[in-house]
């Protein structure tokens, strides 16, 4: 197998976490491996780091055409059989080069995003592409698509992962605490996602005026960037929180971190799957979280973490303080989330998962 994965995202997030564990794992499993990717971001500076074999390009509504023919260029320098693609716009560069440059190798899709496709016919058509399948990181990202799709029987499931080597800590630092200046009995309930409209940080704000008082050493991180940042920061001071909510912004020493928190509340009210779930699994953190989305097929409610109704502040707040209240549920919820992480979701099984829907796309 001789593999181009490729992206136009120029965020970091967990899909192109994932990208990286993906690439790590294939190293021994495939002949020849290429990344390509935008310039100047997390990515790509990972790529430099561990000397992978990628290119990049930036990308603009100008750069298409560069982008396409440095698909084809790819392909026939590398001698790629194989497509492995990361973002919609990427999806789209790859079928307008296969088509362009009648290039009949398999490529494979691996949707991450909970969103209509069948809006107009030529979305529908490219999700529909003769050499295209579609992997998804969750159930719930199948329901969604299945309308646009011809024959639904084709699309399946491979799920997000963590690296238990990255997160090797489940033991408090208070690094964060000293940091912080906080005493180290301070209780610190956090979330770590980018401020966009679906992660629903409103509700996290309001859930935390509604525990604010009823646990009176708790401090609420929240770690991440994004466009509604200024706004959630403004509606905290509106709603009295902004003395007990704490704003990190984008952080690189998440494993390091992670174990200081006595709880991860995720308010996300259209998640895919919650790959940042599973980081609490393996930094021994209890969950509680939305039941939405793709985050019942992470968390199982009652057994390893809790899960509320999405946008239910006060579904939210009881489920913390019956979570912070009680150590023995607690302490349940790290040991079942450790091992459901170890049977399910660490990087070698996923990527394991990956290599095999890679395998059956080429034979086919």
């Amino acid at each position: 197998m001789r593999l181009l994965q490729i992206t136009a995202s120029n965020v970091w997030r967990g899909h192109e976490q994932q990208i990286v564990y993906y690439y790590d794992e294939f190293q021994n499993k495939v002949e020849h491996q290429v990344l390509l990717c935008t310039p100047d971001t997390r990515l790509a500076e990972i790529a430099k780091e561990k000397n992978y074999n990628y290119y990049t390009l930036p990308y603009a509504s100008g750069e298409k055409i560069k982008w396409i023919k440095k698909i084809n260029q790819i392909v026939k320098e590398e001698k790629i059989d194989i497509i492995l693609i990361h973002n919609s716009k990427a999806h789209t560069l790859s079928v307008v080069a296969s088509l362009l440059f009648r290039l009949k190798i398999p490529m494979v899709f691996f949707r991450t995003l909970i969103k209509r496709v069948d809006t107009n016919f030529l979305r529908t058509w490219k999700y529909n592409y003769k050499y295209l399948k579609i992997v998804c990181v969750s159930q719930a990202v199948i329901d969604e698509l299945k309308p646009a799709i011809k024959n639904p029987s084709t699309l399946s499931i491979v799920g997000s992962a963590t690296d238990l080597d990255e997160f090797k800590n489940t033991k408090k630092s208070y690094k964060l605490h000293d940091e912080l200046g906080l005493s180290h009995d301070a209780q610190l309930i956090a979330n770590i996602s980018a401020f966009v409209e679906f992660k629903d940080h409103y509700t996290f704000v309001r859930t935390v005026k509604l525990l604010k008082g009823k646990l009176p050493k708790a401090k609420f991180i929240l770690i991440g960037k994004g466009e509604l940042e200024d706004d959630i920061k403004t509606f905290a001071k509106e709603q009295g929180v902004d003395d007990v909510i704490i704003f990190l912004g984008f952080r690189k020493d998440i494993p390091e971190i992670f174990p200081d928190f006595d709880l991860f509340l995720f308010t996300s009210k259209l998640e895919p799957t919650g790959g940042v779930l599973l980081e609490a699994y393996a930094s021994h953190v209890p969950i509680v979280a939305s039941n939405a989305g793709g985050i019942p097929e992470v968390v199982v409610n009652g057994k390893t973490g809790l899960l509320c109704e999405k946008e239910n502040p006060q579904a939210f707040a009881d489920a913390v303080l019956k979570v912070m209240n009680d150590d023995i549920l607690k302490q349940s919820f790290v040991e079942n989330g450790y091992e459901h992480l170890k049977q399910n979701f660490t990087k070698q099984v996923i990527a394991e998962k990956m290599y095999q829907e890679l395998k059956n796309a080429l034979k086919k």
